[in-house]
């Protein structure tokens, strides 16, 4: 009679289920801590001992098992609470939405606070609305359209190197990134703390500068550089010299921009007498197109621009030692729009960008 007492009756049906849900990897703890409290109430096994094996409180097992005998299998599942009531509506949602996309008042864009004053909001509804809707009215991006007479000429030989290279042929990103300072902060910087961000002083000596030559190869994502005290046609024809060298026998395609170094005559007279090399310009105002421009973004941010350097040999060992780093890990920039993405885009922000009357 004793083992009757604390007995509940499980069906069939639902034994098997609250098994599968034992055997589950992904079910809920909470879920599995009920469906043991069940099925060892079937085999008549007592509150107290109930609760001393699953380590949990007497409440909790009478609590799950009255809910078991009440309502079956859905008494087990958790109810959906019903929560605060939403005060924000969507038609007020959206009047944000629309106060923020039309010109702020005696300010070039809006802030949370100053648009929630004007709305009658809090700052932190209007964040929160702001993300919801993928709205950033502080920032801004910089855009150009390139007045290049053949941009879409000089744009299909672009892309079409990226996305249908030669054959037997090496495509190369080359460009330099001049004048890098060597700049030397005034103190030491302040390493990064708990709740701290790393700290650097304004204030720095400037200890000369350096060009950093670079080919990033289109295929690997490696990148040959050299450094040079100048930025002149001198410099650049060594670098070509050296990356005669690195690649001996093999057609070599670069993508260069159209600075004054890389037309030099005597840059072009020294292409004659190596017909392998063959150089594909850019359209003016596109620097985007050159692969070469984004890793000269990873290098300046991940080892230039918060370091501090004596000398700009020190700063060249820095430059050189991320380069080997890189090398060893490489991984390619994938292009991936077509020539027609692209002049879709651009037709697309001129029709944006023009005045309307």
């Amino acid at each position: 009679m004793g083992v009757m007492k604390w007995r509940v009756d499980v069906s069939r049906a639902d034994r098997k289920e609250l098994e599968a849900w034992l055997r589950s990897q992904s079910i809920p703890q909470a879920l599995a801590m009920r469906a043991r409290v069940v099925l060892g109430s079937a085999q008549g096994e007592s509150i107290r001992d109930l609760a001393q094996r699953l380590a949990v409180s007497q409440v909790t097992v009478c609590r799950w098992r009255n809910r078991y005998r009440e309502l079956g299998m859905a008494g087990l599942r958790t109810r959906a609470r019903s929560g605060r009531r939403r005060r924000i509506t969507h038609a007020q949602e959206r009047g944000v939405v629309a106060a923020t996309m039309r010109p702020a008042q005696a300010a070039t864009h809006w802030s949370a606070a100053r648009l929630g004053k004007v709305l009658g909001l809090s700052a932190a509804t209007v964040h929160r609305i702001w993300r919801k809707y993928g709205l950033q009215p502080h920032r801004v991006k910089h855009f150009k359209f390139s007045t290049d007479p053949q941009f879409e000429t000089k744009l299909a030989d672009i892309v079409g190197l990226y996305l249908d290279p030669p054959e037997r042929a090496l495509v190369l990103c080359v460009d330099e990134k001049s004048q890098i300072q060597a700049l030397n902060r005034t103190a030491p910087l302040l390493p990064l703390r708990p709740g701290i961000p790393a700290q650097m002083t304004h204030d720095y000596e400037r200890n000369g500068t350096t060009s950093l030559f670079a080919a990033l190869e289109v295929a690997s994502g490696k990148v040959h550089g050299l450094c040079y005290r100048q930025h002149r046609h001198v410099e650049f024809l060594a670098f070509l010299r050296s990356l005669a060298r690195r690649y001996p026998r093999r057609d070599l395609h670069l993508i260069c921009d159209n600075y004054g170094t890389h037309k030099h005559p005597a840059v072009r007279q020294w292409l004659a007498a190596h017909p392998r090399f063959h150089l594909h310009f850019t359209p003016t105002s596109s620097s985007w197109l050159n692969l070469v421009e984004r890793w000269f973004g990873v290098i300046s941010h991940q080892a230039i621009r918060r370091g501090s350097f004596l000398s700009v040999a020190e700063l060249e060992r820095a430059i050189t030692r991320f380069l080997d780093h890189w090398n060893q890990s490489a991984k390619p920039f994938l292009w991936t729009k077509t020539t027609q993405q692209i002049k879709r885009s651009i037709l697309n922000a001129k029709l944006i960008s023009e005045p309307r009357h």
